[in-house]
Formats: structure tokens, C-alpha cells, sequence
């Protein structure tokens, strides 16, 4: 109160237009509250860059891009390391065993001899590799579905999932063939289908085997010793050629064969239309150690024979 009087007294001696000011003091803590807003602000920047990167993604990727996306992300992580798919198979460990005394070890590392770990369980190597072609089938569903050069062929095209791989099958229509009869030279819709399936079989790893049929139906076509072993061979390096200006790498295929009409699609037909087909078997890493195994034996077996010879 007494310091409120002198500075009134003050003021009244130093006349009306003499302006007094008093500074209040104010706990340090107080000014240190306003910058909340700046990480909500950044938040809110991150989240909208994130959706707007979505949204450019979803449009820059086509539908059968997408599906083969969220496949990749709905393959349970047990399948890729050898588990099963319904979640029972047990995920490996990634400790490495050291040298030392293991602390963990409620007996004090006096137990019974005979209670050892569990061997380490072995994770088939090829489970991503079946994975991907799933994927690749998925893809190529996909593909068919949404290229219209492949839709309105649609019921032409087979795929199924085989112990050796994913096995691709066009195969002939009686109102729309693949060849010409007794020829070997593509329609051009069957030139078109093996193109546009050409580079999709790229996006794997895998080699290829490529088989030409027949069906049952004897070649007549005059030639003196030409039959449907060489049409069928001679269509299959057709399908080749259309899956190699397709951009599918040479180097991925594995073998190219004519097989006649030894193994008919539809064994009760002799005639049948799908008797008459391009098979292409992406190999499964299995199939294709098969594959050269076999190949390594007969070559040892030819050796073998010649050097019988020789000495004989």
C-alpha cells in the first residue's frame, strides 16, 4: 500500500501526461507451452503426403499389377519359411548357439544327458520359389481378364498348378483354331496370346518347357515320312518364336519337343480340338533338378556305352 501512495504521490508531481509502467513477473514455465501445434501440424502433413503417394500408386499400376501386390503381402510369412499356411508350422529360430554355459538352463547345466534341443528343423528351399509361381499364376489370371486381346480368348486359355510347376495350355477351338489343319504357321490371335504371355514369364526366375500336340487324327498331308511328330515339333518351335518376340529371354527355355498325340487332353476323343494345344510348363526349381539329373545320367549312360564299344 505505502509503495501504491508514492507512486501516486510521484505521478501527481511529475503532471497528468507522465505515463508509468509497471512490469509484472511471470513464472518461466509459462512461454513454453505454445509449440504443440507444430507436431500435430506435421502429422497432419506426413498423413496427407502418405495418402496422396497412395492415391498416385493405385493409378500408375494396373489391375493385375495390383492383385499380384497384395498377393505378395497376403502370403503368410510361414509359407516362405517352410511353414505351414495355416500357422502350425514353427518359425526357425535366430539365436546363434555360443560356446559358453547357456544361462537360461534351470538345472545348471547338470541335466540329463539325454534332454538335448530338438534338431534345427529344415525349411524346404523352394517354398518362396512356389510361392512366386502362384503369384505368377495369379498375374496371369489377372492378364487374361483384363488385356482385351486375351479376354475374348478366354476359355482357350488353361492354367493349373501341376508337382512340376505351372502348366499354361492354349488349346484349339473348332470355330477357332490355332493353325491351319496340317500347318504349322499361327493364326494371328494365337500369335497375339503367346506375345502378351511372352513377358509376363519373365517376372520369374523359372526355365520353361515348351510342348507342341496333336490329336490322334493321322497327317495327310502327303509328304513321304512326315507325320505328327513333325507337326508337332515344328508347331512348338512356332509357339517359340512368338513367345521370344514377346521379350520372354532365350536363355530361360529349357527344351522345345513335339510330342504327337501321346498325351491327349481328352483320352476318350480321339479328335478332340483340346487334343490339339501349345503346353508351356514354367518349371518348378524340383522339376527342373529333375530334369538335369536325368540328362547328366543319360549322358554318363551314352559315355559308358561308347567307351564299351571302344574296347570291343
Amino acid at each position: 500500500m505505502a509503495t501504491d501512495k508514492a507512486a501516486e504521490q510521484a505521478a501527481r508531481k511529475l503532471g497528468s501526461g507522465t505515463i508509468i509502467v509497471r512490469r509484472v513477473k511471470r513464472d518461466a514455465h509459462e512461454g513454453h507451452h505454445g509449440g504443440a501445434w507444430k507436431i500435430a501440424y506435421a502429422d497432419f502433413v506426413t498423413a496427407m503426403m502418405a495418402f496422396f503417394l497412395l492415391m498416385w500408386l493405385l493409378g500408375s499400376t494396373s489391375k493385375y499389377e495390383r492383385q499380384g501386390i497384395e498377393s505378395y503381402f497376403n502370403t503368410p510369412l510361414s509359407a516362405l519359411l517352410g511353414g505351414s499356411a495355416d500357422g502350425s508350422g514353427t518359425a526357425r529360430s535366430s539365436v546363434i548357439n555360443g560356446g559358453g554355459h547357456d544361462l537360461s538352463d534351470t538345472h545348471g547345466g547338470n541335466g540329463n544327458a539325454t534332454q538335448q534341443a530338438a534338431p534345427a528343423r529344415s525349411v524346404p528351399p523352394d517354398s518362396a520359389n512356389d510361392a512366386r509361381l502362384a503369384l505368377l499364376k495369379q498375374q496371369l489370371t489377372a492378364l487374361v481378364d483384363e488385356n482385351p486381346k486375351l479376354k475374348a480368348f478366354k476359355n482357350q486359355i488353361r492354367l493349373s498348378t501341376t508337382r512340376e510347376g505351372l502348366r499354361i495350355e492354349i488349346v484349339d477351338s473348332r470355330s477357332r483354331p490355332m493353325f491351319a489343319t496340317g500347318s504349322s504357321r499361327l493364326e494371328d490371335y494365337a500369335y497375339d496370346i503367346l506375345f502378351q504371355i511372352g513377358g509376363v514369364l519373365n517376372q520369374v526366375d523359372n526355365r520353361v518347357s515348351l510342348a507342341g500336340h496333336t490329336d490322334a487324327v493321322p497327317y495327310s498331308g502327303g509328304i513321304a515320312g512326315y507325320s505328327n511328330w513333325e507337326l508337332s515339333s515344328e508347331r512348338a518351335n512356332a509357339a517359340r518364336r512368338a513367345l521370344v518376340a514377346g521379350h520372354l529371354r532365350e536363355d530361360k527355355l529349357l527344351q522345345v519337343r513335339g510330342l504327337a498325340d501321346v498325351l491327349p487332353f481328352d483320352r476318350g476323343v480321339a479328335d478332340a480340338e483340346v487334343n490339339r494345344r501349345i503346353s508351356i510348363l514354367v518349371l518348378n526349381k524340383e522339376a527342373e533338378r529333375a530334369f538335369f539329373s536325368e540328362a547328366a545320367e543319360a549322358s554318363a549312360s551314352a559315355s559308358r556305352l561308347v567307351d564299351l564299344a571302344a574296347h570291343h
